[in-house]
């Protein structure tokens, strides 16, 4: 058996047949708000079970409850507020109990049915998430233009919003039945923002020597400049999978969801959001979902321990490296050598040759993942 979804059931709120026909011609006269992708993305997520037990976007009871506990109102553990944010405009003359119709790009993708609006303290909101209100931060700049009112409920979803991979696309619903139908009981996950390097590698066939199979599941969406593009993360990984894992090992799925930078907290976020996919484990990266100096290496580590019912084991791998006398990849737990040995992989001296055009070493980087990245003229997001 897989396991549990967060919270004990799996939440489908994807509007079906005529009750979808119905709410798709009711949708036209109600109130209209107007997504932005990365909510579009939430609201689906909701509704396909990626945040179970959340049935919509959070009232505030719920909110306050994350902010400051980590938990919903009912104990259950969650980290991040998934929150609607609107402008009062787009809100006058909405009452509580009100239908609303969500919008994005023009096309009606939700119903939400509004329990509560609410104003919310943005800085206190970076404070708790972030640890900082640092405008450098991406998430605090980010946080700091959201709009001024929060507005909650539970919603249905009409449509999903377009899926440019919509092929490396798997629901929480699907994922399950895969796992199953592979006879996999414990299932390790790999979340990332970024094109697989030997290290990253590593850590995914250290926990899959101990596990049924590894779930492979990549952010794409918004990410801070800088970042590499969503269509060069699926196409590196899908080569190195194709060459370099044993065949139905690996289920390789994108998860339209934005990364938010927010380090410990969000490190736990990922690990609840692969529970409910079906993931037994989730390998928690150093300095997970960080950024800049803002969090120690291994507070997404430490966190984690304020957890014990999460309901899915963290894998704490430790940061690979090339040793030239142990001739492969090691880690500080496993290697005797000194540092004047060990080739530490550098995000940011990757990046490096990848922007000035060089092929990086065999040592750091695949050489079919690295002629993946270096096709792309311009493999990162731009400010």
């Amino acid at each position: 058996m897989v396991a549990k979804p967060h919270g004990g059931r799996l939440v489908d709120r994807v509007a079906r047949g005529r009750s979808r026909e119905r709410l798709l011609r009711e949708a036209a006269e109600m109130p209209r708000i107007e997504l932005n992708d990365s909510l579009a993305a939430d609201a689906a997520n909701i509704a396909h079970g990626v945040y179970s037990p959340l049935e919509g976007f959070m009232v505030q009871e719920d909110y306050v409850s994350v902010l400051h506990e980590m938990r919903l109102s009912n104990d259950v553990p969650w980290t991040i507020p998934i929150v609607l944010d609107v402008d009062p405009g787009e809100v006058a003359g909405v009452a509580e109990g009100d239908e609303v119709a969500l919008y994005h790009r023009g096309e009606p993708i939700a119903v939400m049915r509004v329990e509560e609006i609410y104003g919310w303290d943005k800085r206190e909101y970076c404070e708790k998430v972030f640890r900082t209100c640092d405008p450098d931060h991406p998430g605090v700049a980010r946080t700091m233009r959201r709009k001024e009112l929060l507005i909650g409920g539970p919603l249905l979803l009409l449509r999903d919003p377009p899926e440019p991979f919509e092929r490396f696309r798997l629901w929480p619903k699907e994922t399950r039945v895969l796992f199953q139908a592979k006879g996999w009981r414990t299932i390790a996950a790999f979340q990332t923002r970024n094109v697989p390097h030997l290290g990253h590698e590593y850590v995914q066939k250290a926990a899959l020597t101990f596990v049924d199979g590894l779930f492979v599941n990549p952010l794409v969406g918004w990410k801070k400049p800088g970042d590499f593009r969503d269509e060069v993360i699926v196409e590196a990984y899908r080569v190195l999978i194709d060459n370099y894992f044993p065949r139905d090992s690996v289920v390789f799925s994108v998860l339209r969801m934005e990364m938010r930078y927010a380090g410990p907290r969000e490190a736990v976020h990922h690990a609840i959001v692969r529970k409910n996919f079906g993931a037994t484990h989730f390998i928690v990266g150093r300095d997970h979902a960080g950024v800049g100096s803002y969090y120690g290496p291994y507070e997404a580590w430490e966190i984690f321990r304020e957890f014990p019912d999460l309901g899915i084991t963290p894998l704490f791998v430790r940061e690979a490296f090339y040793c030239r006398r142990c001739g492969g990849m090691v880690n500080e737990k496993i290697c005797p050598h000194g540092e004047e040995h060990r080739v530490r992989i550098s995000g940011t001296q990757l990046r490096r040759m990848i922007m000035e055009g060089r092929r990086p070493p065999e040592y750091m980087m695949r050489p079919e993942v690295a002629e993946v990245v270096l096709r792309h003229p311009n493999p990162f997001v731009e400010g």
